[in-house]
């Protein structure tokens, strides 16, 4: 069975920084393009970051460009998110998710087969 497992996560004051890593086991993780999303308490989901299966293509939401850099390690079978500049709007559930449309970088969480557990994230400030 397929397994995203979310890790990483923790309280941290604004302005510092958290990694997050999603290990994935029981598919072929190159063959499936990665996204991030998080949700707030109240708020719907919502799209944080994605890269393709190469590494290649990255799309970042607004929200995180220039703070965010996701990232990839196929041998390892892991996926990044690290956060720098971390602000206490940031701060929510984070869930790694895996895309069969292995090319690209949906935005849109329909796109995504494969969910973590998610993993929390709370920025105090």
């Amino acid at each position: 069975q397929v397994q995203l497992v979310e890790s990483g996560g923790g309280l941290v004051q604004a302005g510092g920084s958290l990694r997050l890593s999603c290990a994935a086991s029981g598919l072929t993780f190159s063959s499936y393009a990665m996204g991030w999303f998080r949700q707030a308490p109240g708020k719907e989901r919502e799209f944080v970051a994605a890269i393709n299966w190469s590494g290649g293509r990255i799309l970042y939401a607004d929200s995180g460009k220039g703070r965010f850099t996701i990232s990839r390690d196929n041998d390892k079978k892991t996926v990044y998110l690290q956060m720098n500049g971390l602000k206490p709007e940031d701060t929510a559930v984070y869930y790694c998710a895996a895309s069969e449309h292995l090319s690209l970088t949906p935005p849109s969480d329909w796109a995504y087969t494969y969910w973590g557990q998610g993993t929390q994230v709370t920025v105090s400030s």
